[in-house]
């Protein structure tokens, strides 16, 4: 058989039901989505499908921790959610959860998605880095500012797919340059986060695992 490990049996049990969930939403909030001809959550099934490969493929090379999977799984749920479900007149993503802010729309259930899915987009950086960190914890400076960084390049990657969706769809819910801004401030919080809880959950031991 080589010492090549099909994806399939590099799955664990864990690895199953996060995957049934992950199905789960899709087939719902999808077929929920087309019904409503709310096609740029359409694109966005699409893209959580994309991803959805790529970490399946990819499962047998990369050790991804079990807490980055649970927040990839997490966010779809609360991305699809934040699209689907209607509160009063208007969707959950554009629910105000505690006004923080006079001058900006602070606290957004949309910022509470971003911190939580680029929090999550950080514990999966640190699973693809860390067969390349010899010993982290004598550079642990270095190695947050790294993790911080793919955090926010991947949020920035986002604010790319949602440009592109709002170039198809004009009429989406992405927003305009205060939402972007403030988008980008909720992923900086979800990394710095994420680092924190790195730090403590892995780092802080005498060798990762």
């Amino acid at each position: 058989m080589g010492k090549q490990v099909g994806w399939l049996t590099a799955l664990k049990k864990e690895h199953i039901i996060l995957l049934l969930v992950n199905l789960a939403l899709i087939a719902g909030f999808g077929s929920l989505f087309l019904r409503m001809q709310n096609y740029e959550f359409v694109i966005y099934v699409g893209v959580i499908i994309f991803f959805l490969c790529l970490v399946g493929v990819s499962i047998n090379k990369v050790d991804y921790t079990l807490a980055s999977l649970i927040g990839l799984t997490g966010w779809s749920a609360l991305h699809l959610a934040g699209g689907g479900v209607t509160i009063g007149e208007g969707r959950l993503y554009d629910v105000m959860l505690i006004r923080l802010s006079e001058t900006f729309p602070i606290w957004r259930y949309d910022q509470l998605v971003h911190i939580w899915g680029f929090g999550a987009s950080t514990l999966v950086a640190f699973s693809l880095l860390k067969p390349s960190l010899k010993d982290p914890r004598g550079h642990l400076v270095a190695v947050g500012i790294i993790l911080v960084m793919a955090g926010l390049g991947m949020g920035a990657l986002n604010e790319i797919v949602e440009f592109v969706v709002s170039s198809i769809i004009p009429r989406s819910g992405v927003g305009g340059y205060i939402n972007t801004a403030l988008d980008l401030c909720a992923d900086l919080v979800g990394s710095i986060l994420a680092l924190l809880y790195i730090r403590w959950r892995y780092l802080g031991e005498r060798e990762i695992r």
